[in-house]
């Protein structure tokens, strides 16, 4: 293995929706209809909008059904939950997306715990975090992590025995790609902004998950010679010469390229994975839920 490659997570992304689009003809000659993925927008937020805007464009792209449910910021808690509570009844829906951040006067945590587990594609359902935490193949896997697995699995294959680094401890990342990695047999520590030596903990592993939140923390020094990296991080920063802004992750990749056997790139990695793996998820609950296999290959 070459030092220095990038990994293209876009590439890996086009690949798994394009096996996903083989998959639903099936689906729709089984139960003659198309997996529907729901998608719940409150308020404005430009970001968010554009990510859900991408959602369905996407989910449309591999022949299933996008809804998406948009509601201004003023809705109230009960009105929320209310609407969450029809698309678990309706049959039609297989995921349901409730797109965060919420506004501040809506309780996020009550919201998720409304949505159906079956139905819970972002994977954030204490049942869901309760399955992957036992070990139980029906859990629905957060899907940045469960992407970052994939990735790591296609640049190493298998991954047993490897000494592997999380960085941050999020319910959203943190967490769950801890678990990932155990079930695979690594060794795992999770560091965060207590760990006293995160530089030498870091440069223990094989395998470093970098899921912080803070631009550029990762120096090329930390990283053993040979590793794998795979930079979550989405930070904007000013840029150095115009001042504009650009994106960085949580890794400085500029220093890491000299040591690593392999690194996500920010923008290119991770990022793309994260829509895939929503719908790879909306895709496998549809055909638990008719009762079908799940499509092998993803």
């Amino acid at each position: 293995m070459s030092l220095g490659k990038e990994i293209d997570g876009k590439a890996f992304a086009a690949k798994l929706r394009g096996r996903m689009a083989e998959a639903v003809p099936g689906f729709v000659e089984k139960t003659g209809r198309k997996p529907g993925l729901a998608v719940v927008l409150v308020g404005e937020d430009p970001a968010s909008s554009v990510y859900v805007r991408s959602k369905g464009k996407a989910t449309v792209e591999i022949g299933m059904n996008s809804l998406e449910f948009k509601r201004p910021a003023t809705i109230s808690q009960e009105e929320l939950i209310e609407l969450v509570e029809e698309l678990n009844a309706d049959d039609s829906v297989d995921g349901i997306l409730v797109q965060l951040p919420l506004p501040a006067h809506l309780d996020d945590k009550a919201v998720i715990a409304t949505i159906d587990p079956a139905k819970d594609v972002d994977g954030f359902h204490v049942v869901n975090a309760g399955k992957l935490a036992v070990g139980d193949p029906t859990a629905l896997v957060p899907c940045t992590p469960l992407g970052c697995l994939m990735l790591l699995k296609d640049e190493l294959g298998d991954l047993s025995g490897k000494e592997a680094v999380v960085i941050g401890r999020s319910n959203i990342v943190g967490k769950p790609m801890m678990q990932l990695l155990l079930a695979e047999s690594c060794t795992v520590t999770v560091a965060h902004s207590r760990t006293h030596d995160v530089a030498g903990v870091v440069h223990r592993a094989d395998i470093v998950v970098a899921a912080v939140g803070r631009p550029e923390m990762v120096k090329g020094s930390w990283i053993k010679p040979g590793a794998v990296v795979i930079d979550v991080g989405i930070n904007r920063v000013k840029g150095d010469e115009d001042g504009k802004s650009k994106i960085v992750g949580d890794v400085a990749t500029a220093e890491a390229i000299n040591h690593v056997a392999a690194i996500t790139p920010v923008p290119g990695g991770v990022g793309p994975m994260t829509i895939a793996v929503l719908l790879r998820n909306t895709l496998v609950a549809a055909h638990v839920r008719a009762g079908l296999p799940a499509p092998k290959g993803l």
